[in-house]
Formats: C-alpha cells, structure tokens, sequence
C-alpha cells in the first residue's frame, strides 16, 4: 500500500523526468507548464487520493490562462475526489485516457530479463545520445510527439538513456529517472521492424541495473490502459496496478 507520502514523492519524480518548462505548487497540488504533447508535462495534480476543495479548480484554471494555457488535469479514479470529478465534469472537462500508474522492483525486472540482455545489453549514458534520440523518430511513430519526448526527458536533470541499435539502425530506446527515491521508467520505444526480439525486455535490464546501482528498488511507470503489448509486458516484469487516472481536458467552447 502507498501512502499519502509516497504518491506526493511519485508526482514529484514524474515532474522531474519529463521537465516541464515550469512548476507552480498550489497546496496540495503540482502546477506544470508546457507546451508539448506530453501530457504529464502540462496537467495539474493533487499530490494525494484524499478529500480534496473542489474549488480549487477555478484556481488552477486562471493560473493556466496566466501561462496562456489552456488547464488539463490529472486526477486519479478514486472515490476520495468523486466531487472533485463532478466539479470538473460540471466545468465542461472531459475525462480521457484512462492511464494506470504500475508499481515494481528493480530487483525483479532484473531477475525476469537479466538473462536475455546478458548477451547484449543496452548502451546507458548519463546524457542524451544520437543512437537514443533517433529511435523515437524512427518510421511509425508521431514525428511531433517524437521531437517533444526527446526535448523534455533530454532537459531532465534526474535521467539516463539506454538504447539498443542494430545493422539497419535504431532499435530501441528508454529512459530512467531517479528522484525522490523512486526509480521511473519513462519513454519506452521499439523501432516498428524489430518488435518481437526481447528488445523492450533488454532496456528494462538496463535500466533495472541502473537503479540497483543507485540503491533504488521501487519502480514505478505509468502506461495506457488499451496498450495491451506494454501492459504485458509490464506485468511479465512484476508490475502491478497502484491507481488508474484520466486526464481532464476542456470540451466547452
């Protein structure tokens, strides 16, 4: 069970891995800012599943306009903050992308895909590389939404980089942060001709060593609930379900 102190300490670390361009605190709340495709990066948080001031929200949305943004939030699907949801559907937000936050070990994702990066493992670096940043721009993927991911988790102060390459080029890539005690997992990609060769498995090898060498044992990621392909592999790692969230976006003109 996570409590309150863990799921404030896991909002900050995620904010520190995708490096918004800034961060208001209101209390009880995280305020990011940007203008990227990243939804984490420009979605305000509550910062613990109890009761919340559902007023707060008219806050959060003029602090938004301020930054001449539209306000978006990320609000988890807990009973605690059903007012909080009703204020918002209320307001004319809409609840999409049903997201779940999975929690691991280290230790574990290690132990289930150690054996298959032993004979070729990840290239991890402590700053962002070509062979890295050239998977996400690979055929097959948003180029726009490429372009954002490699600029946010290249500003992070708190991330590593593991890719694998192989004769034609790109393969895979991955990110690992460490903050606030947690390790995270962040921008998993494999190049659309080599799905199905463990690659995926390899970079969470990688990354797992990383943390442990760090002294870290607790993973946390966050994935789309219909990416049936990461979920399983997520839960072949040893992930399981902490809460899932929804963003809420504006749908009134």
């Amino acid at each position: 069970m996570l409590t309150d102190h863990d799921i404030a300490d896991l909002e900050r670390a995620t904010l520190d891995a995708v490096a918004p361009h800034a961060v208001e605190t209101l209390p009880g709340w995280l305020l990011p800012f940007d203008a990227s495709t990243i939804g984490r990066a420009k979605s305000a948080v509550p910062l613990s599943h109890q009761l919340q001031d559902a007023d707060i929200v008219h806050t959060i949305a003029d602090r938004y306009a301020v930054h001449g943004l539209s306000a978006a939030f990320r609000v988890a699907d807990s009973p605690a903050l059903a007012h909080l949801h009703r204020e918002l559907h209320r307001l004319c937000y809409q609840p999409e992308q049903p997201t779940l936050v999975q929690i691991g070990s280290a230790q574990r994702m290690l132990q289930v895909f150690g054996s298959a990066s032993a004979s070729a493992s990840a290239s991890v670096t402590s700053i962002p590389t070509a062979a890295w940043s050239d998977v996400y721009l690979t055929p097959g993927f948003d180029p726009v939404d490429g372009v954002h991911r490699v600029q946010a988790l290249s500003r992070s102060k708190h991330v590593v980089y593991a890719s694998l390459a192989d004769g034609q080029g790109p393969a895979a890539a991955g990110t690992a942060a460490f903050s606030h005690q947690w390790a995270s997992i962040h921008g998993m990609r494999t190049a659309l001709r080599c799905r199905g060769q463990g690659l995926a498995g390899q970079i969470l090898a990688s990354l797992a060593q990383e943390a442990i060498s760090r002294g870290l044992d607790r993973v946390f990621l966050q994935v789309q609930e219909d990416n049936t392909a990461a979920l399983a592999l997520y839960q072949r790692a040893g992930f399981a379900t902490a809460w899932r969230y929804h963003y809420w976006r504006g749908i009134c003109v």
